[in-house]
């Protein structure tokens, strides 16, 4: 009888130390630490002005379109395919103003990193986008108004300028 204990106490003991091993050896996911606040706690608006330049006169362009991309994290903080929206056109000013809610992102992904590009111009006569205030290399969206009546948080960025000839645009216009 005390046989019969030893082998199934060994045996319990044997199947446990299996366990063990099998578990320690998987792989150990680790969740990556964030570093910048997410920017998605709210409705995200951006906001900017478009130029045409041509020769030294400096004019609103309407029916421009900004694009806004952002990095995105998932649920477990892992990172995702970016997000990427259009403005609307821009309005006889030159303005345009770009949001995102809470409901357009799905699966539970957060933005970390958005930035602003210039997309397009109607122009044929003032199509030529230049990297004034970083409007082809993306001008990053870093601090806003927080508009407490309309629950946004209001960046704005630009003026971005399309240029009627390929030459050097200097970004004070």
């Amino acid at each position: 009888m005390a046989l019969n204990h030893f082998i199934s106490y060994a045996s319990f003991l044997l199947i446990l130390a299996v366990m063990v091993v099998t578990v320690s050896a998987e792989p150990e996911y680790k969740k990556p630490k964030l570093e910048k606040e997410n920017l998605l706690s709210t409705i995200v608006g951006i906001q900017g002005l478009v130029y045409c330049k041509s020769g030294p006169k400096v004019t609103p362009l309407e029916g421009s379109v900004a694009r806004i991309t952002c990095d995105a994290v998932d649920e477990y903080g892992f990172e995702t395919a970016p997000i990427t929206i259009l403005s609307d056109a821009t309005d006889a000013k030159g303005y345009f103003l770009a949001t995102i809610s809470p409901f357009e992102i799905q699966n539970k992904k957060k933005l970390t990193q958005c930035k602003a590009f210039l997309e397009l111009s109607p122009l044929d006569s003032c199509n030529v986008l230049t990297d004034a205030n970083n409007g082809i290399s993306g001008a990053l969206l870093t601090s806003y108004h927080l508009l407490h009546e309309k629950n946004m948080k209001l960046f704005t960025v630009g003026p971005f300028i399309c240029a009627s000839e390929s030459k050097p645009v200097d970004n004070g216009y």
